[in-house]
Parts: C-alpha cells; structure tokens; sequence
C-alpha cells in the first residue's frame, strides 16, 4: 500500500492556492462592512464571498485529493 505522489503533490498544490484566500476573503468583506458609504461596498463584498467560497472548494478538493493518493482508491 504505497502512496501516489503525483496526487499528493496536486491536492498540496490545491490547498496552497485555497490558503491566500482563506485570507483574503474575511478581509475583504470586513472591508466592504467598514466602507459602507461608498457605492462599491457590494462589489467587494461579492468578490470577497466569492473568495471565501473559491477557498472552501479548493480546500475540498485538495483533501479529497490527497485522500485518494494516499488510499490508492
């Protein structure tokens, strides 16, 4: 039972591009809350949801990855 390292390497890849929007995403919508006065509060907002929800499939995907190379399924 030996594990893939070809989809170790891929799931890691996913998970390093889900974890600058980890942080990115609060941010900016901690921003868009803080600027409410001005007319591009719900653009950020939308593109910050839209972060948190990018780094939430992202995560998904890289552990599901991850578990498929380590499990040989």
């Amino acid at each position: 039972m030996s594990t893939n390292k070809e989809l170790l390497q891929k799931g890691v890849k996913y998970l390093t591009g889900a974890l600058p929007l980890m942080f990115l995403g609060p941010s900016m919508i901690y921003n868009a809350f803080m600027n409410q006065h001005t007319n591009w509060h719900y653009l950020v907002l939308g593109i910050g949801i839209a972060a948190c929800l990018g780094s939430m499939f992202l995560i998904f995907l890289g552990l599901k990855i991850i578990m498929k190379g380590i499990f040989n399924d």
